[in-house]
């Protein structure tokens, strides 16, 4: 049984998620809060396996709720559901620890995926923030020198011009950039450059 928490101000929703989740079986919700300060208070002799949190709420936000939360209860894995669709609100639950992100306009069936995808240890998070984890996967995987090729080519600079900066062969050169396009997934030397400048892999 997977034992939820509702964090929301608004009653009206808060009752009809409640009502929703209890149509699987394998649901319970364990508690409701209308706020991140109510929450937080109970937290010490709460049991629960995932949190459904709101962003925006009175007395204390969601992230700050979150935050607090993952310090005494780091097991807990907790989905942020909000209106906010922009940028700046997904990064910030991010960090905050947030391992799911729900739009309030989901349907039942979104929802059910990600309280599974939490349960089974994945993440479930919109497009842009998996595109940024992937290009923190491709910063790990690039050694230092591949790094250096990278930036290189970024900045416009020809093989031989890579060469003679690096004091490496051109031979060389070659071998680095065929193996940075094949960790980082692209097809030539435009697209390489624009995936590295897009995510961030380089520092120009």
């Amino acid at each position: 049984m997977v034992r939820i928490v509702l964090v929301d101000d608004h009653t009206l929703f808060r009752n009809g998620l409640k009502g929703l989740l209890q149509t699987n079986s394998e649901y319970s919700v364990v508690g409701e809060f209308s706020d991140g300060s109510q929450f937080i208070a109970a937290l010490p002799t709460l049991e629960a396996d995932i949190v459904i949190m709101d962003i925006a709420m009175p007395n204390m936000d969601g992230k700050t709720a979150t935050k607090l939360a993952l310090r005494q209860r780091p097991e807990l894995k907790i989905i942020a559901l909000t209106m906010f669709g922009e940028r700046q609100y997904i990064e910030q639950m991010v960090d905050a620890g947030v391992l799911g992100f729900l739009n309030k306009d989901s349907d039942i069936k979104t929802v059910f995926a990600a309280i599974d995808a939490l349960m089974r240890g994945e993440k479930f998070l919109p497009e842009c923030v998996e595109a940024e984890d992937r290009a923190e996967e491709d910063v790990d995987v690039l050694t230092e020198r591949e790094v250096a090729v990278l930036t290189a080519i970024c900045q416009g600079l020809s093989t031989p011009q890579i060469a003679d900066k690096l004091t490496i062969s051109r031979r060389t050169v070659d071998a680095h950039r065929a193996r940075i396009l094949e960790k980082t997934g692209c097809n030539n030397t435009a697209s390489l450059v624009a995936h590295a400048i897009k995510m961030n892999l380089v520092d120009i």
